[in-house]
């Protein structure tokens, strides 16, 4: 049976995750959980039935409190400013600090750019480049001030530069949203370099989540040796947010490299 060890690797830590109200932000909510962080789940989906794909903040929550955790939920939808602005909030309010940021949630249409509207394209940005600098602007201040803390921005190998010779099937605005996002953790893993906080920036691969089968980026045909399981993913997400930041800060990678690298191997999660 999977506990919560209050003396984990994030003993008494906060951290806030976004998009977690089920896939990988879900996982990552509860791998942290399992290592003693106190954890914030956020997203835009209460309860499970809520939403066309299954899954609710409500119910990772209750997962994490029934095996003895600590979580709280917090709705908020990304695209707007002052649903940011109440999340971080909300958690100082309940918690009193911010130890851990990860930039989850993500807001993914795939349309072909001749055919892609100004509302899509403004709200894919505003979800997953905009709202992680704002998130990471509200939360750096504590953080400096203790010198310590991690913010750690989920993206996708979309960023990486396609084969010109390779039809695309309208992931062009994704793959910009992600490139900025990780040209975003960069620069900020070099301006607070020496206040002790590690930024790193991950891409799952292939996971199974509700969205990712929703769009059919996998189906039966999808050979099993290109799905990252989504405990992979959690556990290679926890490895970036705990250790030396400034031997663990700026790095763009993924969660195999990261599995293999530090030659982890996956916790189950809380059922």
């Amino acid at each position: 049976m999977v506990k919560i060890n209050p003396e984990g690797k994030l003993k008494a830590k906060v951290a806030i995750v976004t998009g977690a109200s089920r896939g990988i932000g879900e996982a990552i909510a509860l791998r942290y959980a399992q290592e003693g962080a106190r954890v914030v789940v956020s997203a835009r989906t209460i309860d499970d039935g809520d939403h066309v794909l299954a899954g609710g903040i409500n119910n990772v929550v209750q997962r994490i409190n029934d095996a003895g955790g600590q979580a709280i939920a917090v709705r908020s939808d990304l695209a707007i400013k002052e649903h940011r602005k109440q999340l971080v909030d909300e958690t100082m309010d309940v918690f009193g600090t911010v130890d851990i940021l990860v930039n989850n949630a993500a807001v993914t249409y795939f349309v072909k750019v001749k055919d892609f509207t100004e509302k899509h394209r403004d709200l894919m940005f505003e979800v997953q480049v905009n709202a992680p600098f704002h998130l990471s602007q509200m939360v750096l201040p504590g953080m400096q001030a203790r010198g310590s803390g991690w913010i750690l921005n989920v993206s996708s190998h979309a960023a990486i530069h396609p084969a010109k010779d390779v039809a695309g099937r309208g992931g062009t605005v994704y793959g910009m949203c992600k490139a900025a996002l990780e040209r975003f953790t960069t620069g900020l893993a070099s301006e607070v370099y020496s206040d002790g906080i590690g930024v790193n920036v991950i891409s799952p691969g292939l996971v199974a989540t509700p969205g990712v089968v929703h769009h059919q980026l996998i189906n039966e045909d999808t050979p099993l040796e290109n799905i990252t399981p989504v405990e992979n993913m959690a556990e290679a997400c926890l490895r970036l947010v705990h250790g030396d930041p400034q031997e663990l800060t700026g790095k763009v990678t993924y969660a195999v490299d990261v599995m293999r690298d530090y030659e982890l191997e996956a916790e189950a999660l809380l059922e």
